[in-house]
């Protein structure tokens, strides 16, 4: 099953699942729970802690969950904040980072390269954390729309539609699409 955020991000070929890592988990866990796939592949843009570049295809089955306070110590979490899954279709690029929040002081975000993570994605966190509680393997292929700075909402704004051109593309150009059966 191919999943995506919805709102902007809709795929004749996905099921859009919601915004933010709440939306996102309650509407899987719903799809879930009345029809279990065999996988889940989550597709959809991000934002770049400077590691990647606009337009750049990022593959991944590991998220965290870390907010920019963490990089100031100013704060903690009990919970776990980084899984992964199994998943053949997908290579491991870059850790995703997911918070509800968009992070736009460069500065600041390009610490996150220092925890190997390099991009952000507001629901992949989520949708990771529901496959993992339904033992279904689970990835995400992105494409950086912009990178965590001021201009963060502007770029993405301006870089959206051909993103997800691209992002179809790809999809297809490494065989989980075909024109002819996912059209």
């Amino acid at each position: 099953m191919i999943i995506s955020a919805g709102n902007n991000e809709t795929f004749d070929f996905a099921l859009p699942i919601g915004v933010g890592l709440v939306e996102s988990a309650m509407n899987l866990t719903r799809l879930l729970l009345l029809d279990p796939p065999k996988y889940l592949l989550f597709i959809g843009s991000a934002g770049s802690y400077g590691k990647h570049n606009i337009f750049d295809i990022v593959e991944s089955k590991v998220s965290s969950q870390l907010e920019l306070s963490f990089l100031e110590k100013n704060s903690f979490t009990p919970i776990d904040n980084m899984i992964s899954s199994e998943f053949e279709l997908v290579e491991q690029q870059s850790i995703v980072n997911s918070s509800n929040y968009i992070s736009i002081n460069f500065e600041l975000s390009k610490k996150f390269n220092n925890y190997n993570i390099g991009i952000e994605n507001m629901e992949f966190y989520s949708v990771l954390r529901i496959a993992q509680e339904f033992n279904i393997p689970c990835g995400g292929i992105f494409v950086i729309t912009n990178y965590c700075n001021e201009s963060a909402h502007q770029d993405f704004l301006d870089n959206h539609k051909e993103a997800m051109d691209r992002l179809t593309k790809h999809l297809l150009a490494k065989g989980i699409l075909n024109e002819k059966n996912n059209f």
